[in-house]
């Protein structure tokens, strides 16, 4: 069985988990109706993506 030699470090360990922090996520208004939501994902005020409706809603 393959055992390490050394112990890692802990700049070493610290390094290598750079990649791994939470980024925030990516907001964008809606073209057809302003509403600010994460991007890539129908609106979930009016429905909307990429041009087209894709889901009714219900306008009061």
């Amino acid at each position: 069985m393959a055992v390490p030699k050394r112990k890692t470090s802990k700049a070493r360990k610290r390094k290598r988990r750079s990649h791994m922090a939470v980024k925030p996520m990516n907001l964008a208004a809606c073209t057809q109706c302003g509403n600010i939501g994460p991007t890539h994902v129908v609106c979930p005020n009016c429905g909307y993506y990429m041009g087209r409706t894709l889901v009714e809603t219900e306008e009061d």
